[in-house]
């Protein structure tokens, strides 16, 4: 009786950390072990940019500044890379390009694609509050600032926002949004990842539960390019397109973070609509937005994948 209660123990120990149908554990454990892997990694990175010579310090340690965000999208770059990397191999039994990260010519038009959608996105957000009388162009970086300046500071914030749309698809839309679809479905996977997406953009400056929404609303959209593609590279773009034009070209605020602005914009319109200080994910107004690249994003979809093979957002 007793050899009998142990064996049951055993197999309701393991009925709850390991997968039915595959050996190796359930999403939720592979999930919270990544997190803890990622935790651990930046505070590791974080400790050895605490080493460095006092100047550099002091800069890194300057969120707001374009040192301190370079640093910060770099930590991220080696805890998010490596941690999705090794729990991939050791955890899921999967290679870490199965996420949809395959190396093929289609990727670099993903890519691009994923760029030009999110131009357009927000230009249609600054047309809109431009109609309604809700900013005004204030100046222009290059009448005020040396051309070395204005070329030097853009290519550090693309640079800067390259990292971050790296790191946050390769986390959110590849690691969140696959394994929590691999345990659940496509449907949970996509809005539970988008909240938690949502979720850590709260620390952000000025942010709110509207803005926490208006993020949550274009994690869905990200999410779509990765179902319509079957990768992440189209979502990559997308995220490094959305802040760089939403910042460094059209001068709203990124998120809460103001960047190096080439127009010099002052939003004037209800901060319902416009979002204020945290920029437009806040607002309203990036509702319809998200709309109208969701369609961009379907006609991209349906021209380029034709073949009845590709089957975005499986479970992995």
């Amino acid at each position: 009786m007793a050899a009998e209660n142990v064996r049951r123990s055993r197999s309701r120990l393991a009925s709850v950390l390991f997968s039915r149908d595959e050996h190796r554990l359930r999403a939720g454990w592979r999930l919270t072990l990544q997190a803890m892997l990622q935790i651990v990694l930046t505070l590791a990175i974080g400790c050895a940019a605490l080493a460095l010579p006092l100047p550099w310090s002091t800069r890194v340690l300057n969120p707001t500044s374009v040192w301190g965000l370079a640093a910060g999208a770099l930590a991220e770059l080696g805890a998010v890379t490596f941690s999705v990397w090794l729990v991939r191999r050791l955890l899921d039994h999967r290679s870490f390009a199965s996420l949809g990260l395959r190396l093929r010519p289609q990727a670099y038009r993903d890519l691009v694609a994923g760029i030009g959608i999110a131009a357009a996105i927000m230009g249609f957000i600054y047309v809109a509050e431009w109609r309604l009388g809700w900013l005004s162009v204030a100046g222009f970086a290059w009448k005020t600032q040396s051309a070395w300046y204005v070329i030097g500071s853009s290519l550090a914030f693309l640079m800067i926002f390259g990292l971050v749309g790296w790191n946050e698809e390769v986390m959110s839309r590849g690691y969140h949004l696959q394994t929590l679809a691999s345990g659940l479905n496509l449907a949970w996977g996509l809005a539970i990842s988008s909240a938690i997406f949502g979720a850590l953009h709260l620390t952000n400056p000025h942010a709110t539960l509207m803005s926490a929404a208006g993020i949550f609303l274009a994690g869905l959209l990200l999410g779509y390019a990765y179902f319509r593609t079957g990768q992440l590279w189209c979502s990559i773009g997308l995220h490094i397109g959305w802040n760089f034009f939403e910042g460094v070209v059209l001068g709203f605020p990124v998120s809460g973070l103001a960047t190096f602005r080439l127009v010099e914009t002052r939003i004037s319109g209800p901060d319902l609509w416009t979002g204020g200080a945290f920029g437009p994910e806040a607002g309203l107004i990036v509702v319809p937005a998200i709309l109208a690249g969701a369609v961009l994003i379907h006609l991209y979809g349906r021209r380029t994948y034709q073949s009845a093979s590709v089957n975005p957002g499986r479970p992995v």
